[in-house]
Formats: C-alpha cells, structure tokens, sequence
C-alpha cells in the first residue's frame, strides 16, 4: 500500500450527496459525524429550486453544467422528473471525476424517492470497490427497480428522515456515517491476480454443479466467482459481466429469466443473460431451474398456482412448477438471447433434469414438461451456439466433466485466457 493509500485510509474524503435547500441540517450533520470518525467530507448539492442554506463544496451550478444545462433552464422547464434527470446526469459525471482524480474514497447520498433515483446513477458512475451507501426513505422497496443496483451499493432505510432531524433520524445517519468511514478505511481497489470466471447457482441444495467446479477451476489458474441466482445474484452477475470483468462465465442457473418471463417478482430484471453476449465474453449456458417459476414464500400462493407442484425452500422462497406451454415460452427467450451473443456461445442440456427436486421421485419431476423444453431449445438453438446434450441430470458429475470439456478446448484454441501460473495464483 502506497503513502498515499494510507493516509486515505486514515482520513478518507466521503463525498455526501444532498439537496442543501431541504436537507440543510442532516447534511450538516452527517459532515459533523464523518469529520468526529476522523474523516472528511465533501458536500455536493444536488438540488434544483430553493437556494441553499450552507455553501456546499460542489454547487448545483457546478452539477447541472457537468450535465450540460443552468439551472435556470431546468427551473424554467417544470419538470421536476426531468430537472433531477439532469441533475443525476451531472452528479454522476462530477463524481466519477472525484473518484478517477483521487479526491474522494466513498460516496454517502441521502434522500427521499428523488434522491434515491439519482443516488443509483451516481452509484452506478463508480467503479467496483469504491464504497457507495445510500440513505433512503424507500431503501429496500420493490420501487427500486434490481437493474439499477450496481453490485456492492449498501442501502439504509432512513426511518423519519423524511423532513427534518430528529433522534431516529439522527441514529440511523451517526451509524451511516460510521459504515461508510469504516468501509473506505478497508476498501481495496478489486483486481485478481487470477482469470475470473463468472458461475451462477441457485443455493446449493438445487442445483450443485459447482461443487466439482470450482476446484477444478482454481487448479487451472482461475478464481471463481459464484452468483446466487434469487434476484439480485443474477443481476450483479450481467452488471459485473457488462463490466467485462469475466474472462469467460458459466451460466448454468437461468430461472430468473423464467422469472421475469411469467411475472414473478424474484427477477433481476429484463437483462438477465444479455450482458456476457454483448460483451464478447465466453459463455458456456445450461438451462438450470427454469421450470420453476420462484414466489416469495411470505405470501399466499397465487391462485393461479395452487394446483400446481410446489416447493417451499425456506421461509423466504418457494417455487412452483412450470407448465409445459411455459417451459417452450422461456426456451424461446434463451434462444433468441444466446443468439444475440457477440461471442463463443455452447449451451448444455441435461437430459435427466435441470433442479435437485426434478429428479424422478421428487416433488418436482415433470417428465413430460422437460421434454417439451428440451424440444423447444433443440429446435431454436443452432450456430454459431454449440448445442451439446447429455444422458445425465445437472448435478451428475457427467454435467461438470461435460462443461470443463468445452473450457478446456477453448482455453487450448485461445478463445479463453489462459489460467495463472502456480506462483502467481498462489
């Protein structure tokens, strides 16, 4: 670690993002906070209409011309969607400048729905590593759509904090700005030393391929990374994969996509098994769990379920069978993504199933419904996609054997980067 490194980490600059107009006094005081933690902050006003109580260090003059407008153009324009619009364009842009100059180590933004809105595009400016907690009133609400969160953003819920200080509030912002100092203080820019590949599972007791995987991988020279396929673990999957932070990925859990496909709220969004293909990046696909549509288990089941094949996992997270008529439906929507890849492309299909609890004899297992899929894949995948099928069930070891095959061969004709030698991966 550099001089420099070190005494960042001892006194770290966290870049607080607000509207000075309406949040004056809890800006204040999270400044105040950070400041007492041994920090230092830097205030960035993002509002648009009222004048501020304070002057801040970045004024919302100096954000609106990052985005290319005054703000007496958006004041005059009322349209207060589009104004913050702009104004999340500029705050983005001013701090991911603070960031690649140095000036700032993390980034604490507070708001109500406004604020959160910008909050994500200015999260989304950041790299990887760089710590990004958001105060909201709606933290952790289905407003917030799951493409929009970039991998590592931290969220706290500000309970009373929608106008005004007050004890509640002022509890929740003194810990805030105790986690953000804490996380810049331990933050380390993320770089491997190793190839990392990208894998998607759903837990382990449904699909556990990357048990035999993921050593075997780490024996060739690469790290591993596995994603839990319940909503946002796919999402952090394609963000990091649209990142090109893959050298090649092993997509073999896809039922968010099924997810999304028949309206289920367990998704990571529209784009789910998108972003490796449009990257270029090696992707070697299976077709694990989608004939399982995923519902929150808190909830009563739909009635349109209840005749249906179900498995409650935990208290969390149930699921119920797929149709065959929806099975053909989201094979569809695998095809025609995986024909949009820009790069090597090999989809496996496991003959015997694609989820622990399909096997025959368990609750699940709907012979017909994945034969229909099968069909349906068979029929819609051709080249340049390398279809490959197998009389084994996704979690056999003939499934892992299968996929190491088709990463080996590619690593031997140069499609994916060659493993780290022994003392580098150590």
């Amino acid at each position: 670690m550099t001089k420099e490194m070190t005494a960042h980490s001892a006194s770290p600059c966290v870049l607080v993002v607000g509207t000075c107009d309406t949040k004056a006094e809890e800006l204040r005081f999270v400044r105040e906070r950070l400041e007492e933690g041994g920090g230092r902050a830097l205030i960035m006003d993002v509002g648009v209409l009222g004048a501020p109580a304070f002057a801040p260090d970045l004024s919302n003059a100096e954000v609106a011309a990052a985005a290319g407008c005054s703000l007496a153009e958006l004041a005059a324009g009322g349209d207060e969607n589009l104004a913050m619009s702009k104004m999340a364009e500029g705050a983005a842009r001013l701090s991911a400048r603070l960031c690649a100059e140095g000036r700032i180590q993390g980034v604490m933004i507070l708001g109500g729905t406004m604020g959160t809105d910008l909050s994500l595009d200015v999260a989304a400016a950041l790299p990887l590593g760089v710590p990004k907690l958001v105060v909201s009133t709606v933290a952790f609400s289905h407003l917030i759509p799951p493409e929009r969160i970039v991998p590592d953003l931290m969220m706290v819920l500000w309970a009373g904090g929608l106008y005004g200080l007050n004890s509640i509030c002022a509890a929740i912002l003194r810990q805030a700005a105790g986690a953000v100092l804490g996380a810049c203080r331990a933050a380390l820019p993320v770089g491997a030393a190793r190839p990392l590949i990208g894998m998607t599972s759903l837990g382990k007791s449904c699909l556990s391929y990357m048990v035999r995987l993921k050593p075997a991988l780490e024996l060739r020279g690469y790290e591993v990374a596995v994603f839990h396929t319940t909503g946002m673990g796919g999402r952090a999957f394609e963000a990091l994969a649209a990142e090109r932070r893959f050298a090649a990925v092993m997509d073999f859990s896809l039922q968010e996509l099924s997810n999304q496909v028949h309206g289920s709220v367990v998704s990571s969004g529209a784009g789910r098994l998108t972003a490796a293909g449009r990257a270029g990046i090696p992707q070697i696909v299976a077709p694990g769990a989608v004939d399982m549509i995923d519902l929150p288990a808190w909830q009563p089941l739909p009635e349109r379920y209840r005749d249906r094949p179900h498995h409650a996992h935990n208290r969390l997270i149930a699921s119920v069978t797929a149709t065959a008529a929806e099975r053909r439906e989201t094979a569809r929507y695998i095809a025609d993504r995986l024909a949009e890849a820009q790069g090597p492309t090999a989809l496996i299909l496991p003959r015997a199933g694609i989820q622990e609890w399909d096997r025959e004899g368990q609750a699940l297992h709907d012979a017909q419904g994945h034969a229909a899929m099968l069909a349906e894949l068979r029929d819609r995948v051709g080249p340049p996609v390398a279809l490959l099928e197998l009389d084994a069930h996704i979690n056999d070891p003939e499934f892992a054997e299968a996929a190491l095959a088709v990463f080996d061969r590619w690593v031997r004709d140069g499609i994916v980067a060659p493993g780290a030698a022994p003392e580098a991966a150590s």
